[in-house]
């Protein structure tokens, strides 16, 4: 009996500092050398300060910056989440009206011109820093306009986004997508 519980004491001794130590460590250290930017949670600076993370969205409602999509949780990223609603629901249908009917007059989009499902549905996370293509480029009149960017600033902004776009994780997941931080952060710089 002593024996089978000096054998759980040192296992339980030995297994805590292996994988409660010496694991942990390592991971650490490997993630800090060759990971060192994913490491510190992919962190953007501007002019030495941190902007914010590639990784967690954050809240544009200024007409001079590209939109974030849509967050049930106002970009918080501490209660990340979606709202739930299913696609019966009244405050869904409400919601999406709503957010419709915004985007299109503030982008001085035709009565019926499609709007991108990321402009008016909100992400599972609540923080998704993505956007789509067509999003970006329905917004880029508004901005030009408001800006006062001429001829040569507008066709700078077109390729701007086309320079940022990202395309699917191995050519196949997901969409062609672009960040809005660092969009917004190079479009300050034309």
């Amino acid at each position: 009996m002593k024996k089978i519980i000096f054998l759980s004491f040192y296992s339980l001794i030995l297994f805590t500092i292996i994988l409660g130590v010496i694991y942990p460590l390592l991971v650490t250290g490997i993630s800090k050398i060759f990971f060192a930017y994913q490491s510190e949670g992919s962190l953007i600076k501007v002019d030495n300060k941190i902007v914010g993370s590639e990784l967690i969205g954050q809240k544009f409602d200024t007409s001079i910056y590209f939109w974030s999509r849509p967050s049930a949780i106002d970009n918080n990223p501490m209660p990340s989440g979606a709202t739930n609603f299913g696609p019966t629901s009244d405050t869904l249908k409400r919601l999406t009206e709503i957010r419709r009917k915004n985007y299109a007059d503030s982008n001085n989009l035709q009565p019926g011109e499609k709007i991108p499902d990321d402009a008016i549905f909100s992400s599972g996370s609540g923080v998704d820093p993505d956007i789509s293509v067509e999003n970006a480029i329905l917004q880029t009149d508004r901005i030009a306009k408001v800006r006062n960017f001429d001829e040569n600033k507008r066709k700078k902004l077109k390729e701007l986004i086309n320079r940022l776009t990202q395309k699917p994780q191995f050519g196949i997941l997901g969409e062609r997508r672009i960040n809005v931080l660092l969009l917004n952060i190079e479009l300050d710089k034309i």
